[in-house]
């Protein structure tokens, strides 16, 4: 399934604010622009620590900064909330609350107006 984003926007945001990978490191609290460079590059997934960290220096929302990632995790939970949704609909004994309900249609549905381009 192709994405309409990249996965990340890190080295266009470093750019834009005139800083070299080793000083984004050190922003960070790491050695050197080693991992900053495997992020931008999309060889690893920072854990939300470090994620959070790039919020905080680019002053950009993490869901913007990994805006393929953050695609790619809302269709999955998106999917997911469908099932969830059938299975609690299809519950005899136990009646869910009209909001749980809901929640799960919303959540489900939140991708049906999105499009994803090739």
């Amino acid at each position: 399934m192709a994405y309409s984003q990249l996965p990340n926007y890190l080295r266009a945001n470093r750019k834009r604010l005139a800083l070299s990978q080793d000083e984004v490191a050190f922003l960070l609290g790491t050695k050197n622009g080693a991992k900053v460079s495997r992020y931008e590059h999309f060889v690893r997934v920072p854990s939300l620590e470090t994620a959070l960290a790039y919020e905080a220096i680019f002053k950009r929302s993490a869901s913007e900064l990994f805006g393929g990632l953050y695609q790619k995790v809302e269709l999955e939970v998106a999917e997911r909330a469908k099932i969830l949704a059938e299975r609690t609909k299809r519950q005899k004994t136990i009646r869910p609350p009209v909001h749980k309900h809901q929640a799960l249609t919303d959540i489900a549905g939140s991708q049906s107006n999105k499009t994803l381009n090739p």
